[in-house]
């Protein structure tokens, strides 16, 4: 499109973990901008891609955008995955070994704020909006850019379902059917060896992605971190629940994030991410291996074994289901909807079953996670099954 024919340029990046879904949405959001009259630009590798370019026109920065069209993104949106790649960048607090080189010598603090470079990186590639997609670590350097008056329109994106504000994430559909196939495709080995059956799933501060397969007949019990259980209570529960099976095994979903009684999440070392977080990993091991020790006590003297499997990277890889398929098109829509009408400063949402709007703030202002009142049995640890009346499609609201 010749440059006067321009009615300006829409930037968009995808951050943090992959999902299925980023795709369609980079798409939607390319498609339908080109209609109206819009240059599309794809910023690599989430904010390192803004971090990284170098303002000066002769410089390469062909690493870091490039200019979406048509033909390239038709396709993509089949595909999991975000052909655009993403990282964990926190242009808020950069190490300054993580700084690209040509900013080393004006950045010497050892954590250092970059926000400035981002703007200018901005201004540099002429973007007017930019749509961030990505949980809510990635959305809040959009929030900040908000408050610093560039124009931002949010998606939100993480299987975890947690970000605030909304009922449904970009992954979070696939993400629970791949544990739900998965947990089935388990249950072979688990009843052919009369075994328990422990499933690790994500879920850092938020128990979303346990609790929906639970209630879709995946596992008979789960344990999330919004509520540290009792070993004991839970390794009882799972003997009741084998020992009252045809079958012989009984499953449980394990959340990343979930403590037992007086302990804490479970770390696999010390680093951490551009945002802060720790890696989790190990909590299913633990569980696995206090199942089978505590067994006998519950079981006639009778130890069980345990098939111990981490869903992990299973789960939010591969192509997006319908779901994930479908709302990340009107999400891409809705963006463009509101750069259309000039509004800016909002994340896209699902709430109370329909797409709308949000003021942006509302990334940072409040956690989202399991009303466990509402929705956990903590005698039973399992979600309970009632009161689905107006409740939306996932059951759980995004007020909690």
């Amino acid at each position: 499109m010749p440059k006067e024919k321009i009615k300006g340029v829409i930037g968009i990046l995808t951050g943090g973990g992959d999902v299925p879904g980023l795709n369609p949405a980079i798409r939607a959001v390319t498609i339908r901008a080109i209609d109206e009259g819009y240059q599309v630009v794809g910023i690599h590798r989430g904010w390192a891609g803004l971090v990284d370019i170098i303002r000066d026109p002769k410089a390469d920065n062909s690493d870091c955008f490039q200019i979406l069209d048509k033909t390239t993104v038709r396709k993509i949106g089949r595909t999991g995955g975000t052909f655009l790649h993403s990282s964990r960048t926190n242009p808020m607090k950069m190490a300054r070994a993580d700084l690209p080189e040509h900013l080393k010598a004006k950045y010497t603090d050892e954590v250092n704020n970059i926000i400035p470079e981002v703007l200018e990186n901005l201004d540099f590639l002429g973007i007017d909006y930019l749509i961030p997609i990505g949980g809510d670590d990635t959305l809040s350097v959009g929030v900040e850019l908000h408050r610093q008056g560039f124009k931002v329109i949010a998606i939100p994106k993480t299987m975890d379902n947690d970000v605030p504000g909304t009922e449904y994430c970009i992954g979070f559909s696939t993400c629970v059917t791949r544990s739900i196939q998965l947990a089935n495709s388990l249950r072979t080995s688990a009843g052919s060896h009369e075994r328990f059956l422990v499933l690790e799933v994500f879920g850092r501060y938020a128990g979303f992605t346990s609790m929906l397969p639970t209630m879709a007949g995946a596992a008979d019990r789960c344990v999330i971190p919004e509520f540290k259980f009792n070993i004991d209570l839970l390794t009882e529960l799972m003997v009741y629940d084998r020992n009252h099976n045809p079958s012989k095994y009984s499953v449980v979903m394990v959340s990343e994030g979930a403590m037992f009684e007086e302990g804490e999440m479970i770390f696999k070392d010390q680093t951490t991410d551009a945002f802060g977080h720790a890696k989790l990993g190990g909590i299913g091991d633990l569980v696995s291996a206090e199942l089978k020790e505590r067994s006998p006590k519950f079981n006639n003297g009778k130890a069980i074994n345990v098939i111990n499997q981490k869903l992990g990277y299973m789960v939010r890889g591969g192509d997006p289901d319908a779901i994930d398929s479908i709302v990340p098109m009107a999400y891409g829509n809705l963006a463009l909807d509101l750069a259309l009408k000039g509004v800016h400063g909002r994340l896209v949402v699902l709430r109370n079953g329909r797409y709308d709007n949000v003021p942006i703030e509302i990334v940072t202002s409040v956690k989202k996670v399991v009303n466990v009142k509402k929705y956990y049995n903590t005698e039973r640890l399992r979600p309970f099954f009632h009161s689905f009346e107006m409740n939306p499609l996932f059951i759980m609201t995004s007020e909690g």
